[in-house]
Formats: structure tokens, C-alpha cells, sequence
């Protein structure tokens, strides 16, 4: 299904909004762009395409919410330095031969060998600043060097990048509709302002929701698709069962047929539900789109919620998840994420308030 076609479901506003020209939506990114973004100009079309071509309305809301995820990942960097990156890299490297029993000398010799750039794969690690060079290096190691595919396979482990910091997966899931010539792969692409752009804000406004706030957008920007709304469920589930529940917003285990901690407990309710535990599996798996919303599962296990408790529960809450990366320092969490991208579009709706649509 297109993005346009899912955008077009939404219940929240991303289809509505003003009716505004290429030029009016590229002058209003302009007027609520930090000042000091560098080619404000630049910003502003490669923004405006990327509405257009997903059929998404260039509301206050909707440009606002873009213009504060891409100041929290990259502060409008097309391709951001990740500082210590080569020390990443090279952690990354010795961990995977480790766990291969591959002996250091022969890593070694491996970075050691010239590549199609004209200098050692060592060299270029160590220049390397940006996840876009990364990425290319570990493109080149893998195709050029035996124990390069040995260590990765085809998985460039390299797997997010751009002023969104976007996963790669995702954009090339999600390339159909690309506007843009691909020269070299939708990876590539990725790292680029316009195709950095076109696939985070794909990621963030074009799937369905019922959130009455970008916050629980934000959230599910970092944490995946209705990770908030999924959350909220897991907690009226925990609260209905008494089973404690981690709010992850993972109603299955991805790829696995196993059963897990939240299935375990929707299957303590089953009886009071009416429903079997093949039912209980097909619905979870609903879990990944608006549909779940409709059914049975879902409608029941709030109404025995907000019966025990009195008064309605959230139907959207912040997912309980610690952010674990490579190039993470600190002790942040999904909540952390969506509450400073959350001020900084609090911050953009102010500006366009004091700055009339022209």
C-alpha cells in the first residue's frame, strides 16, 4: 500500500490543513526554520517535495513536527559527525571476529588492504566522522574484502543515518514512491538531505493514528509504529491480569512464533474475553496498524480496564524503552526523546503564531 493511501486513513490531521503552493509551503518552512539553519532555502523545497510526493497537508503542525525531529537527530546536518565514530566502528569489528574466533592479525591484515578509494580501509576508518562515510567503508570492506562479507554477510551494519536519522530498512521497504533519481541505492539515498527527509518524514506522519498529540508521534518515531498506543494497551492489560508488564510496545515477539511476556498475560483473560489462544495470537498481530484498534481484543480488554478502574484509561501512553546504541552516552529513554522533540515543536508553534502565514 502507498504511503499516500495510508496518510489518506488517518484520523489524526496530517491530510488537513491549508491549501498552500509549492512556493507558499517552502516560504513557511523558512519562517518557522531556526535562523540559524545553514540553506534555510535548500531545507525548505526538500521538505515541500517530500509533502507533496506523500500527499501529506504542509500544516503548522505537520511542518512543525518534522522541522523538531530533524533539529533533535542532526540540528540540520544532512549527514551529522558522530563523535568517537572510528572507535565505534572498530568495537564493532573486533566484536563480530571475536565472536567468530577470527585471530586480531587477521582483522588487521584486512583493514590494512588498499580499497577502491585508494586508501587502506584503516585509513579511511580513521577520517571516517560521519555515519554516511561509515557506511560506505563497510560497503566497499564487504564487497571487496573476503573476511569482510565473513564478519557482515550482506548487512551493512550501518543502520540508520540522515538529518532524520531514519532506519535504512525502513526506506528501502518504503522506496516505491521515491520522487528522486536513485543513483547508487536507497542506503546511499538515505544520507542525503532530500532522501534523509523524504524517509523520515515518511516514517513519522505517513501511517494512521488516533493520538491527540504529536508527542505519542514522537514516541513511536523513535520506538516504531504505535509503539504508544500498543504501550497503553500493554498497561491495561497488566493492570486487568495483575501480571507486570515491561511498556515496550511489543505485542509479540517480532519474527518468532513464541509467546511472550504480553500474550502470556492476555491468555490468563481469555475465558473473560471469549476468546481462543489462536484468536488472542491473530488479533496481537494486528499490533502493527490501526486495524487493531477494531478489534475485539483491544475493545475488550480496555472496557475490563476502565470498568476496574473506575474511569477511562489512556488510550496512548510513552513506552517504557532505554535507548541502546553505539553512539549513545547517556541514560536516555523513548519518553526523554519524545518530550525534548515535543518542546521543540512547542517552541515552532509559538514562532508560527508570531509569524502570520503569508
Amino acid at each position: 500500500m502507498s504511503l499516500a493511501v495510508i496518510a489518506g486513513c488517518s484520523s489524526q490531521s496530517t491530510q488537513t490543513g491549508p491549501h498552500l503552493t509549492p512556493e507558499q509551503t517552502r516560504a513557511r518552512v523558512v519562517q518557522l526554520m531556526p535562523s540559524t539553519v545553514a540553506d534555510r532555502q535548500g531545507w525548505a523545497a526538500d521538505i515541500q517535495v517530500a509533502f507533496v510526493a506523500q500527499a501529506l497537508a504542509p500544516s503548522d503542525e505537520n511542518l512543525c513536527s518534522v522541522l523538531s525531529v530533524t533539529e533533535q537527530e542532526s540540528t540540520f546536518q544532512a549527514d551529522p559527525p558522530v563523535p568517537g565514530l572510528a572507535k565505534i566502528a572498530r568495537t564493532e569489528i573486533n566484536r563480530r571476529a571475536s565472536k567468530l574466533h577470527i585471530p586480531e592479525f587477521l582483522v588487521r591484515s584486512a583493514l590494512n588492504i588498499t580499497s577502491p578509494t585508494g586508501k587502506t580501509y584503516n585509513q579511511r576508518l580513521d577520517a571516517a566522522r560521519t555515519e554516511g562515510q561509515l557506511s560506505a567503508i563497510f560497503d566497499d570492506f564487504i564487497g571487496m574484502v573476503p573476511l569482510g562479507s565473513t564478519l557482515f554477510g550482506s548487512l551493512n551494519p550501518v543502520h540508520t543515518g540522515g538529518p532524520m536519522q531514519v532506519s535504512i530498512a525502513f526506506a528501502e521497504q518504503h522506496a516505491q514512491e521515491y520522487p528522486y533519481p536513485v543513483a547508487q541505492s536507497i542506503r546511499h539515498e538515505v544520507f542525503t538531505r532530500r532522501g534523509g527527509l523524504y524517509f523520515g518524514i515518511a516514517h513519522l506522519l505517513g501511517y494512521p493514528v488516533d493520538y491527540t498529540q504529536s508527542l505519542y508521534r514522537f514516541a513511536d518515531f523513535n520506538a516504531g509504529w504505535y509503539a504508544s498506543r500498543n504501550a497503553a494497551f500493554q498497561a491495561a492489560v497488566s493492570q486487568v491480569s495483575g501480571l507486570p508488564l515491561a511498556l515496550d510496545g511489543d505485542l509479540t515477539i517480532p519474527g518468532s512464533y513464541a509467546v511472550g511476556s504480553t500474550e502470556r498475560a492476555v491468555r490468563l483473560l481469555g475465558k473473560q474475553l471469549g476468546l481462543n489462544d489462536n484468536a488472542i495470537r491473530r488479533q496481537l498481530e494486528k499490533g502493527d496498524s490501526l486495524a487493531f484498534n477494531d478489534t475485539a481484543l483491544y475493545r475488550q480488554v480496555f472496557a475490563l480496564a476502565d470498568r476496574q478502574q473506575g474511569a477511562p484509561l489512556p488510550r496512548a501512553v510513552l513506552p517504557g524503552i532505554t535507548l541502546q546504541s553505539p553512539k549513545i552516552t547517556r541514560n536516555l529513554t523513548t519518553a526523554w526523546f519524545a518530550k525534548r522533540v515535543d518542546e521543540r515543536r512547542q517552541r515552532c508553534m509559538t514562532r508560527a503564531g508570531a509569524a502570520p502565514l503569508k
